[in-house]
């Protein structure tokens, strides 16, 4: 009978060690990832301000939201890579963010493919023409530079036809919005795409916030920062 006292004693103590363990190595491991992840990003490191903030759209509207903008296009393979996890953060972003793309045009075929998302949104087909018209440049290709094609292609996964499409690409509307996104983009300074801005006051990209995810992790913290006024 004592023997088996003194067995239940140090089993006893045994799990109290054991438990201890774990609960310092849980500890350690939180301490470890507070010390990778930075309490606060810094600007100048992580994210410029823009020298001269941009309106937003969105003045007339709840002060609470915070216009997050990717500046992209459909050319740039880093776009299309980053595209998948920006449709995800889309979809869990803070509920004070109102989140809205403009097309880069850095040249004659970036501002054509500007044109593809200006006449897809003047169609109200955004969502259903946004990955085929990436899969085109960097999957199948095609050859978007022939207008027969950009309207086969927005035939085919727009359902919209050729006198349709060809009536909004040609549009007065849409060559004003490229100009416009074309004058955004410098406004906004940008040198290269994805970027993101955040309520036409900050830019932020890959390589100042250390990768994709980081990015999106910037964009977060500076959506919170201007929801709380700082």
């Amino acid at each position: 009978m004592q023997i088996q006292t003194i067995v239940a004693k140090s089993a006893f103590k045994a799990g109290i060690w054991i438990a201890a363990a774990l609960t310092f190595a849980a500890v350690q491991a939180e301490e470890v990832k507070a010390a990778e992840t930075p309490a606060a990003f810094v600007e100048g490191t992580h994210y410029e301000r823009i020298d001269v903030p941009v309106e937003t759209g969105l003045e007339n509207e709840s002060p609470a939201q915070v216009e997050v903008v990717e500046v992209f296009s459909y050319m740039c393979i880093h776009c299309y890579s980053f595209d998948p996890l920006l449709q995800s953060w889309e979809k869990n972003m803070p509920e004070q963010a109102v989140f809205n793309r403009v097309p880069a045009v850095f040249s004659d075929d970036w501002a054509l493919m500007a044109r593809a998302f200006y006449t897809a949104e003047i169609l109200g087909i955004s969502k259903e023409m946004h990955e085929p018209l990436f899969n085109a440049i960097h999957v199948k290709p095609m050859n978007l530079r022939d207008q027969n094609q950009m309207a086969s292609l927005f035939n085919e996964s727009g359902e919209v036809s050729e006198e349709e499409f060809t009536k909004a690409y040609n549009s007065f509307f849409v060559r004003s919005r490229v100009m416009q996104a074309q004058a955004k983009s410098r406004a906004y300074g940008i040198t290269g795409v994805p970027t993101m801005i955040v309520n036409g006051k900050y830019r932020v990209d890959g390589r100042m916030a250390g990768s994709n995810q980081g990015m999106l992790d910037v964009v977060n913290f500076l959506v919170a920062q201007e929801r709380r006024g700082n």
